[in-house]
């Protein structure tokens, strides 16, 4: 049975009682709203999820992988954990692949978009989470939520877009961060567009619409254990940090741009995140590391073509450093230019074919 949101209506220009309270902020800097996304219609229709995503939290023997070809689940990857089984560790990261299930078709039950709205709102939560300085966690997160939410709607409206995003970046920030934004904080972000109001009532309809799973293995998070498990030492143990913040953030800036195309949905997250290290380190060693096969990640490989190009044409991205941050500036989420070099990247995306990666000789160390 379908639940219904109810209406959310514009606001008149002049009504009263509504005047924002942090009016004295003027001297943060203000995001640029996406305006280009604005019109009329304001409705959304909660349809009914005949699948429930859930958190597997027992070990599954035998899970099968669609994205790896129905095979079972392979060993474990993972090191020897001193904290927990490295098998059930793993096993449940992987299920959640199956449970937690993202797909480009959902822009066909919305007529009135067009995937580039899509990577304009992403390209606008990157911005404030960087105005922010929130974890990148906390972006992947919310894409995540929006991609998700996105694929249990109908005819969604493109003046929608800014809100739901906004709403849940909201919840991903207290989902990972220690001191999330405030709500006030959320609403003056998007230039008086939304109140606290709206984006509490939409924040209602999110979490239902996701039956409250909020807890996804993230493409940065896939990214940042692979590097992790590539870097430590014989005797460390995987929870201590301990790879080159500078090759990571250069990963993170092409794991960045390739989100923001709706295509990068046809891949499973931990195939995008193994195709991204791949650049950087030998696709030997990534297999390895991921537990994926040639087969499983070369398709993703041949798409991210004109991403690496792209990037590449870019240089190297400078490490920021964070008053307010001690020693996990990598983890910031940071913005560039990413629309520029996603219609650089998307030129040739449908018709680029990736060349044999480098070998060793000719890649340069991570490290």
């Amino acid at each position: 049975m379908s639940l219904h949101s109810g209406r959310l209506h514009k606001r008149s220009e002049n009504a009263p009682g509504q005047k924002s309270k942090v009016a004295k902020q003027s001297n943060r800097k203000r995001v640029q709203p996406l305006s280009k996304l604005h019109c009329e219609k304001n409705q959304l229709v909660l349809e009914g999820i005949t699948r429930p995503c859930v958190l597997v939290d027992t070990p599954m023997k035998g899970v099968r992988i669609d994205g790896d070809g129905g095979s079972l689940v392979r060993p474990s990857p993972l090191p020897h954990l001193g904290w927990g089984s490295s098998d059930d560790v793993w096993v449940k990261m992987v299920s959640r692949e199956q449970s937690y299930r993202h797909s480009k078709s959902f822009m066909q039950k919305h007529p009135t978009l067009q995937p580039r709205m899509r990577s304009m709102l992403l390209d606008w939560l990157i911005e404030v989470s960087d105005e922010y300085t929130l974890h990148r966690q906390t972006f992947y997160l919310a894409q995540d939520y929006f991609d998700r939410f996105m694929s249990t709607q109908n005819d969604v409206e493109k003046s929608m877009l800014q809100l739901i995003g906004i709403t849940c970046l909201f919840v991903a920030s207290k989902m990972e961060e220690a001191c999330p934004p405030k709500l006030w904080q959320m609403a003056y972000i998007t230039a008086g567009t939304y109140y606290k109001e709206e984006i509490l009532k939409m924040e209602l309809i999110i979490l239902k619409a996701l039956r409250w799973n909020l807890c996804p293995e993230t493409a940065v998070s896939w990214l940042q254990l692979y590097f992790q498990m590539a870097s430590m030492s014989v005797d460390s143990d995987l929870l201590e940090p301990q790879f080159p913040q500078d090759a990571y953030i250069q990963m993170t800036r092409l794991l960045d741009l390739c989100i923001l195309s709706i295509n990068s949905l046809d891949f499973q997250y931990r195939v995008l995140a193994a195709s991204v290290l791949c650049h950087f380190l030998q696709q030997e060693a990534v297999e390895k590391l991921s537990g994926l096969s040639k087969d499983v990640l070369q398709p993703c490989l041949n798409w991210m073509a004109p991403f690496v190009e792209s990037v590449g044409r870019c240089g190297r991205v400078a490490t920021r450093d964070f008053a307010s941050v001690k020693d996990d500036g990598h983890n910031i989420q940071t913005h560039t230019d990413y629309m520029t070099m996603l219609k650089d990247a998307c030129k040739n995306e449908a018709d680029s074919q990736f060349p044999t990666p480098p070998s060793s000789t000719e890649k340069t160390d991570a490290h």
